[in-house]
């Protein structure tokens, strides 16, 4: 279903492939970003770009339940952060690989941003993921 491929001629990436490629006919999620609001629409972890990476990545699994996929199935994600410091961007990129997005593994890019959308937003990961078959209808059925 997802052939994950690494390119030999080019500098073989830590924990991410060069491209992810799926059979025709799969059903595909494109998901919004996913910020740090908690259910009143509060951010989690002012001023702490850890703790609102572990809250994004949770939300991230709420959207990939709610669609019918998982983590597993994710194809591609862009990684947005807050400053442009390589010890923040790591610790962020850190919490990603420990939530065991990365071990697919997929395409990834990680950014440092001047701001994102929300007051103290600090990170804010967008997902393209395969939806399995099978899951597809539970999820149409939610």
């Amino acid at each position: 279903m997802i052939q994950r491929v690494t390119v030999p001629t080019l500098f073989p990436p830590p924990t991410y492939s060069h491209a992810s490629v799926v059979e025709a006919g799969t059903r595909l999620a494109f998901l919004a970003g996913t910020v740090p609001l908690d259910e009143r629409g509060e951010i989690l972890g002012p001023g702490d770009p850890v703790r609102q990476a572990e809250r994004v990545i949770a939300n991230l699994h709420a959207q990939l339940r709610a669609v019918g996929s998982d983590l597993a199935h994710v194809l591609r994600t862009e990684v947005y952060v807050v400053g442009d410091e390589p010890a923040t961007l790591s610790a962020v990129w850190r919490v990603v690989e420990e939530s065991g997005l990365s071990k697919g593994p997929h395409s990834s890019t990680l950014l440092g941003v001047a701001c994102l959308g929300y007051t103290g937003q600090l990170v804010e990961i967008t997902a393209t993921a395969v939806v399995p078959d099978g899951q597809a209808d539970a999820a149409e059925q939610r």
